[in-house]
């Protein structure tokens, strides 16, 4: 499941993040990972609060959390034990903000980072569509290898690993080059997350 690709301004480098998480029960979750791709933009804004492309919809659905469309969680787990708890949006425990909900996973724009989607006797009862709740400023660790969900840290921690520190947030234009040194993009919406590496 590939979830987020940075698109770097030298050559075409770019690393991959594969994202896991689910839940056991009579009630299952599942955290899907989406495709994101390269995308780029004119207007920053220090969260993604002011993105258009987050402002989605709710088109149905259920679970069994709480949360809002542009409300932030904190999604952990794995496939078959996921788990996932509100957050406030910016802090040190908000790894992702909801950007849309669905009927099904299937249904959320294709270039999220991240679904999280509860099955009832393999039937999905309803899903939230989620972007990693990027902070201008601020620090995310965003795992290369493995099924790590991605972490906001320190932008100082000596041992922080991928870390990616965000610069600015454009709309309007899906070209990386419009970042000084990359960033995660969101060709379906049309936005991009500039960073700079850290580590």
């Amino acid at each position: 499941m590939l979830a987020l690709s940075r698109s770097l301004l030298v050559a075409s480098a770019a690393f991959t993040l594969l994202f896991a998480a689910g839940c056991s029960s009579s009630e299952a979750g599942n955290a899907v990972a989406a495709d994101t791709t390269a995308a780029s933009t004119s207007a920053a804004t220090s969260t993604t609060d002011g993105v258009s492309g987050q402002e989605g919809i709710d088109a149905g659905g259920s679970t069994d959390i709480d949360v809002e469309i542009g409300q932030c969680v904190q999604l952990g787990g794995t496939m078959t034990a996921a788990t996932i708890d509100n957050a406030e949006c910016g802090s040190m425990e908000s790894n992702y903000k909801v950007i849309a909900k669905a009927e099904q996973n299937e249904q959320c724009p294709t270039d999220v980072n991240q679904t999280y989607y509860e099955t009832l006797d393999g039937v999905e009862q309803g899903a939230l569509c989620l972007d990693v709740d990027w902070v201008v400023g601020g620090c995310m660790s965003v795992p290369t290898v493995g099924m790590d969900e991605p972490s906001r840290v320190d932008c100082g921690d000596p041992d922080a690993t991928d870390v990616e520190q965000v610069t600015e947030i454009k709309t309007g234009t899906a070209d990386p080059n419009e970042c000084p040194e990359g960033g995660f993009a969101y060709d379906a919406r049309q936005f991009v997350v500039c960073t700079t590496t850290i580590s």
